[in-house]
């Protein structure tokens, strides 16, 4: 059985535009307030994205044990039914106009390809969960395998 485990982090072109507008912020704060004083600001500043990135990348995706774990939500591999990996159309599209309000989603914007998991638990009125990934294949072939081996 395939172990599957993925993190969300947030990509590398966010920490560059933070780093960014963290540096501009410094520059605003240096003109009109003492440098200590812009120094202390864009701290607090760079503490708040640091800490704001790190809680909004840290969920993750995992396939283990027979259970599969997305973010906060977790349920055993007995009561997924199809699984299918979804491109970046057939994504928007399901969390969009298609979208049940029913269905669990673990959704992040920097990410545009999802799978979408059906739920079979007769007590679970979820229809589906709907998962970003950026390896949208391997998750649901890890899925289908723990499936398969919890019969």
């Amino acid at each position: 059985m395939r172990v599957y485990d993925e993190r969300l982090g947030v990509p590398l072109r966010w920490w560059a535009l933070a780093t960014m507008f963290l540096a501009s912020m410094l520059l605003a704060f240096l003109v009109a307030t003492p440098a200590w004083v812009a120094l202390s600001g864009t701290a607090v500043l760079s503490a708040a994205l640091l800490g704001g990135f790190w809680s909004y990348g840290k969920a993750r995706v995992t396939v283990r044990d027979g259970m599969l774990t997305a973010g906060r939500a977790r349920i055993s591999v007995e009561h997924v039914g199809a699984v299918e990996a979804l491109d970046a159309d057939a994504t928007h599209r399901l969390a969009g106009r298609d979208a049940d309000a029913r269905a669990y989603l673990l959704l992040r914007p920097y990410l545009r390809r999802a799978v979408r998991i059906a739920i079979v638990d007769p007590a679970d009125p979820t229809p589906y969960w709907l998962v970003s990934t950026r390896r949208p294949t391997r998750l649901a072939a890890a899925l289908t395998d723990a499936t398969r081996a919890a019969g």
